[in-house]
């Protein structure tokens, strides 16, 4: 006897669909797989008669979601939304919901550690003595970090957890975001130009949206002291690449350590890479046993809360239930 529901999970990061399949099992709900590295035509053709679609990185385009006339929700599996067309979702009423909090602790510790390892030199380092070169002047004499100003770009959760782990070393904290909210920490919050002027170290904990689409550009560079390093971990998107290559290039900032980029998988021959001040980890922030499997099972949970008409948790664009 066929399922109920039929569940398109359109991409995963993960081994197996297990955890979903137990979860949506539930409420009779089916889960249907599209291939490994699926173009949107492939997408089409597995979105087709689906009850819902849950989605990891994969463009769920307006195409996609209109092969689909039947879905009733689409998940993201993280917290990003810019691989969404939540606009033509919202205007089919189909309710988006995402996972905001499942993995603030692994990406702010991922922050930490990009920030530790170029600003004590320790990726420098590694990479000489693996080249078989033990040379304690090859590097730049490096800060101590409790004298340096972390500047906050965005102060949701992850901003406010990097932030937390940034006082406990002793660093000063600038932070801003669209509210100037500091949510009760403290932390002193100034505008945009002010904090890329003042900071030290930039880390980014932004949504990507159209206003913060290129917020670091060649402008916001240009402002940054020359021994500054920036550090993203939220989207490519907010780094203008061409801009941050040629800051790098010239000096004009001291390095970049990047998590994500645009568009990803970045090309690992541009020789940007093989700079001694950038470090690269491949869109790895989210990653633990603890937070995948919190991840899965939310969202999986929600899925199926909306396939029974059960309220469910995170939807983004609660206008499509008035």
């Amino acid at each position: 006897m066929s399922a109920k529901f039929r569940v398109l999970i359109t991409d995963r990061a993960w081994p197996d669909c297990e955890v979903e399949r137990k979860e949506l099992a539930l409420v009779d709900a089916e889960v249907i797989e599209a291939p490994p590295g699926a173009d949107e035509q492939k997408l089409i053709e597995k979105a087709t008669g689906v009850d819902a679609i849950a989605t990891c990185w994969a463009p769920v385009t307006q195409a996609v979601i209109a092969a689909a006339p039947d879905c009733k929700t689409i998940a993201r599996l993280g917290i990003g939304l810019d691989n969404i067309d939540v606009k033509y979702a919202t205007s089919q009423k189909i309710p988006v919901t995402n996972v905001p909090d499942y993995c603030i602790p692994e990406v702010a510790d991922h922050a930490m550690a990009l920030m530790l390892a170029s600003l004590r030199n320790v990726a420098f380092f590694h990479h000489q003595t693996k080249q078989g070169i033990y040379d304690l002047s090859a590097a730049p004499l490096p800060r101590r970090v409790s004298s340096l100003t972390l500047g906050v770009f965005g102060f949701g959760l992850t901003g406010q957890a990097v932030a937390e782990r940034a006082r406990a070393f002793g660093m000063d904290v600038l932070a801003t975001n669209s509210s100037g909210n500091d949510y009760g920490t403290g932390t002193t919050m100034v505008p945009f130009e002010e904090l890329i002027q003042k900071s030290d170290v930039i880390s980014i904990h932004a949504p990507l949206t159209e206003e913060t689409q290129h917020q670091f550009d060649q402008s916001a560079f240009a402002q940054m002291k020359s021994t500054a390093l920036i550090i993203n971990t939220s989207r490519g998107g907010l780094i203008d690449f061409a801009a941050l290559k040629s800051a790098i290039q010239n000096q004009d900032i001291a390095g970049a350590a990047l998590d994500v980029f645009d568009p990803e998988p970045p090309d690992l021959s541009d020789p940007f890479f093989q700079h001694e001040r950038v470090i690269a980890t491949p869109h790895a922030a989210f990653i633990s046993k603890e937070s995948l499997d919190e991840l899965r099972q939310q969202a999986a949970r929600q899925v199926a809360d909306v396939l029974v008409g059960r309220e469910t948790t995170n939807v983004v664009n609660p206008s499509v239930f008035e």
